[in-house]
């Protein structure tokens, strides 16, 4: 059985004793009953992974012996930015958890003119904190040791007036002309996904001229929240580390 891993904010050290963070604790006695001595790994985000075991447990308090940091890395090669629309209801939490089990790089969330939730000021920054949340535990989980940025939520119109990067940028359109292995990558990916109701047709005229292209993923009209996780495994398949080696 694998040591459970845990995300850790501050940076780590070798050989450091450090005491886990509140909620880190809690989980590792409260719902693991990790006891002490119990074996864990610990990573801080900025790559690689430390293993360790818990020293003491002073109630809920709980605190940690690192060993050597172990150069371990499950990236992929690829690097995916996931441009998703606001999904309502719990789909953009799913959405945000299974992307990173996928491996895309970086989650920009977006207001679109069909996004069903709208978020602003303090609300949208709550809400921006919790989903950095659940990218942590989802690299806990999926064995990530480098973990991917939410960036803060904007009106998709301004993210798409920055400038490209050179970035082959995509989104899915049922209609388009051509499919993901009429294309080739060329370094960093975008994807860009609709809310519900799939992008504004002035927003599909907004992004071909910000430099998108839009690509379909066979005959089947897919849900928001099928259809950018399929288009990460798509990627992943044709372009990433799905393929081994």
């Amino acid at each position: 059985m694998n040591s459970p891993r845990f995300y850790c904010r501050e940076a780590l050290s070798p050989g450091a004793h450090v005491e886990l963070p509140e909620p880190v604790a809690r989980h590792a006695v409260r719902v693991l009953r990790l006891p002490p001595g119990a074996p864990l790994v610990l990573f801080d985000g900025r790559g690689g992974e430390y293993p360790a075991h818990i020293e003491r447990i002073e109630r809920d308090r709980v605190y940690a012996e690192l060993g050597a940091w172990q150069d371990i890395e499950r990236e992929s090669s690829l690097a995916v930015t996931l441009v998703q629309a606001l999904q309502a209801g719990d789909k953009m939490d799913f959405t945000i958890q299974k992307a990173v089990e996928l491996g895309v790089r970086d989650i920009v969330p977006v207001e679109s003119r069909r996004s069903v939730l709208r978020l602003s000021g303090e609300r949208a920054a709550k809400r921006v904190a919790h989903w950095q949340g659940v990218v942590a535990a989802a690299c806990e989980q999926c064995g990530r040791n480098q973990v991917p940025l939410v960036a803060p939520l904007e009106k998709l119109e301004n993210w798409l007036a920055r400038p490209a990067g050179g970035a082959l940028r995509l989104m899915l359109a049922p209609d388009a002309g051509q499919t993901l292995v009429d294309i080739a990558p060329t370094g960093e990916v975008q994807l860009l996904i609709g809310a519900e109701g799939g992008l504004d047709p002035q927003e599909m005229i907004a992004a071909e001229s910000a430099g998108f292209q839009a690509v379909r993923l066979g005959p089947r009209v897919l849900r928001t929240e099928t259809a950018g996780l399929a288009a990460l495994a798509a990627l992943q398949a044709l372009w990433g580390d799905f393929r081994g080696g």
